[in-house]
């Protein structure tokens, strides 16, 4: 927006120039035409270069066509003075020729106005400091010095720091004087402080009441510039410059009374030893009667403690004797009573090793009786091989339906009649008789099945 105003500034100052250019040029050319008209037409046209028909004509200033182009310059113009740009940090009062100042704030933006009728005052929003010196320096601070009430000049180094009200910007346009940094704040600033000042003495300002000193200027200075629509937000007093003569009978004093503090307080502590070491003597003494007085109170109870033990010693010793007696006696009969018991013990031990000797000689005779009874069976049945066969044939069920045959059928009764009658078995023999008759221990098995 701020480009657009300024583009149609331009544009409008632009077409005032050509207004006028367009004006200026006609009335130029009439000039030379008047000029040329005193020394003849023929021969001032020939010397100017120009027909002489053309010479013969007056040309006109073009007015009317000077007057549209200003007034197209006019309205661009116009038009851009109708916006009004507040910008960042700021605020406007609108302003009127016809009316005066109106109401309210006109905040950071773009806003209309009437063009040479009205105009916008523009105020910064943004925090100010206005800052004093105590004493002259180099900077550009104003010097700011008070009489106390001893009627001694000090230097006072203040900085305020204070903003513009946006709501009371109307107020201050019309009623304070511009700029408000150097003719509202400077002057009720150092007018507070001299104002204080002499209710108080240097060495008050200085140390003592320095803290009240401040805190009411502090008061004073925001509640007279709130008034005007100006808000404090912080009132700093950062330095005090004494008189050169004060400032070292300050300091002489200051150090005596240090001095005199340091001695007050070096006597403060003695007397605090001295009362220690009294208190601490006092103790010692209480503790050492006490002591004393433990010491007599355990003798006496140690002594009546061997006197009642002496009455109860006797007695005790006796019952002493007769426990011994007691334990003796127990010692005897338990004595007794365990020889006893070891030739009980030894007598039952001599009958049980008898029985077991003898348990032991009736185990291995019949254990020599098994053992020649399996031998004679084992050389029985060596010799008799066939009562093997007769034996197994014995123990066999008629359930079971296999049946252990030799194969040679020698020495077997119903060898013939099994072969006869199942037609489907199958005999094994041997080719060689003798060496079937050699080994008749090892027989060949053929199982025959029978329903």
């Amino acid at each position: 927006m701020f480009a657009l105003k300024w583009l149609l500034m331009v544009a409008g100052v632009a077409m005032f120039g050509t207004a006028a250019g367009v004006v200026g040029y006609d009335v130029y050319l009439a000039m030379q035409f008047q000029r040329l008209m005193g020394a003849g037409e023929s021969g001032a046209a020939e010397k100017a270069g120009m027909p002489a028909v053309m010479a013969g004509t007056r040309r006109s200033i073009r007015w009317m066509l000077a007057a549209k182009i200003f007034g197209w310059g006019l309205a661009p113009l116009l038009l851009a003075m109708s916006f009004a740009l507040v910008p960042e940090g700021s605020g406007g009062v609108r302003v009127s020729q016809l009316s005066g100042i109106a109401p309210g704030t006109l905040y950071p933006g773009v806003h209309l106005v009437l063009p040479l009728a009205e105009r916008v005052a523009l105020y910064d929003l943004r925090d100010h400091l206005f800052t004093t010196d105590a004493a002259d320096s180099s900077a550009k601070n104003e010097v700011l010095t008070v009489q106390t009430g001893e009627g001694l000049t000090i230097g006072l180094a203040v900085s305020v720091r204070y903003r513009l009200d946006p709501q009371k910007l109307a107020y201050i346009h019309a009623n304070l004087a511009q700029p408000v940094d150097s003719e509202i704040v400077g002057p009720v600033v150092s007018t507070v402080f001299r104002d204080l000042a002499p209710s108080y003495v240097v060495r008050e300002v200085y140390s003592a009441k320095r803290d009240e000193f401040h805190a009411k200027s502090a008061k004073a200075i925001t509640d007279r510039l709130s008034a005007d629509g100006i808000v404090v937000k912080e009132v700093l007093l950062r330095d005090v410059k004494l008189p050169p003569e004060y400032a070292k009978g300050l300091e002489g004093m200051l150090l005596k009374e240090q001095e005199s503090e340091r001695m007050e307080f070096e006597t403060a502590i003695q007397e605090k030893q001295v009362k220690i070491a009294e208190l601490q003597a006092e103790a010692a003494k209480a503790q050492q009667i006490k002591r004393s007085e433990a010491d007599a109170a355990a003798r006496v109870i140690a002594a009546k403690a061997e006197a009642d033990a002496m009455q109860y010693t006797l007695p005790l010793k006796q019952k002493q004797i007769e426990q011994s007696k007691l334990e003796a006696e127990a010692r005897k009969e338990a004595t007794v009573e365990n020889a006893e018991a070891a030739a009980q013990s030894k007598v039952i031990d001599s009958k049980a090793e008898v029985e077991r000797r003898k348990l032991l000689a009736a185990a291995d005779a019949e254990t020599t009786k098994l053992n020649a009874a399996a031998n004679a069976e084992t050389i029985r049945l060596k010799q008799n091989p066939m009562l093997i066969q007769k034996i197994i044939a014995e123990r066999l069920s008629d359930k079971l339906q296999i049946i252990m045959v030799p194969t040679d059928g020698r020495n077997f009764f119903a060898s013939d009649v099994l072969r006869s009658t199942f037609t489907g078995g199958i005999a094994a023999t041997s080719d060689d008789p003798d060496q079937d008759s050699a080994v008749p221990a090892r027989k060949q098995a053929q199982i025959l099945k029978t329903r």
